[in-house]
């Protein structure tokens, strides 16, 4: 549904579970915030830290699936913090919103109450395209939400490195031919790395990857059997319409 006043949509998630409004144009939520949110394991009374949540898809999705987190989304885009904060209220989900650039330092972080290993889960869908190969939208806000610069990764990775506590869990997507970033990124602080590639289609490379990394974990990494997304028909198989539609959650987020 199109709102022709402030040129916004409604749009179902979890199959109608979860209402969100967001802009027309721009970066628009969809499947890969309901696969993080999917693929993050969290419990009642968890605090859980949602970096660059934009309208607040991810988030909210787990805390549909999970009542009882105590939810923080952070987004420096003061316009999507609005509309995640109408989006939590409109859905009946309790979460904290806060405008705040992810590279800023501790201060600022602290400034905000997100204090340094206060956090039992942090997710986080950072800007992943790579900037050499591609062309960025004039949309600013749209550019900033999609593409990476060289030090985007790492410098998400640290803050989530700086809230979380002791063997707390962070858990992300990127795209696929990226992983040796990923885990270069994780060296620093992460172990119990688990890396779960995510298939377009049959018989194609992957296009994504979620990755689960424990801080200070110190089991080994595992690759997990990959997750297609479609048949050979280019049908949505049943396994991934149950988790899209939050019927089900990936194997990463199983105890």
């Amino acid at each position: 549904m199109i709102d022709v006043v402030t040129d916004l949509t409604e749009d179902a998630f979890l199959g109608g579970q979860l209402l969100l409004r967001q802009k027309r144009s721009g970066h628009r939520a969809g499947h890969d915030a309901i696969l993080l949110a999917a693929a993050t394991e969290a419990r009642a009374g968890d605090r859980v830290v949602d970096l660059g949540a934009g309208i607040g898809a991810a988030g909210l999705a787990l805390g549909r699936r999970v009542a009882g987190v105590d939810l923080c989304l952070v987004e420096i885009d003061p316009e999507l913090a609005g509309l995640a904060r109408a989006n939590a209220a409109a859905n009946a989900i309790a979460a904290e919103v806060i405008v705040l650039d992810i590279t800023a330092d501790a201060q600022a972080f602290a400034t905000h109450g997100l204090m340094p290993d206060s956090a039992d889960c942090v997710l986080m869908n950072p800007p992943f395209n790579d900037s050499a190969r591609h062309r960025g939208s004039p949309d600013q806000a749209r550019h900033t939400a999609h593409v990476a610069t060289e030090e985007t990764l790492n410098a998400w990775v640290h803050a989530a490195r700086r809230v979380l506590r002791s063997n707390g869990v962070l858990t992300l997507i990127w795209r696929a031919d990226g992983i040796a970033d990923v885990l270069a990124a994780l060296s620093r602080g992460f172990g119990s790395v688990s890396v779960l590639p995510v298939h377009g289609e049959a018989g194609r490379p992957a296009i994504r990857v979620l990755v689960r990394a424990v801080k200070g974990g110190r089991a080994p990494l595992r690759l997990l059997p990959g997750l297609m997304l479609n048949d050979e028909s280019r049908v949505p198989k049943e396994e991934v319409r149950n988790i899209l539609e939050g019927r089900a959650v990936l194997p990463l987020a199983e105890p």
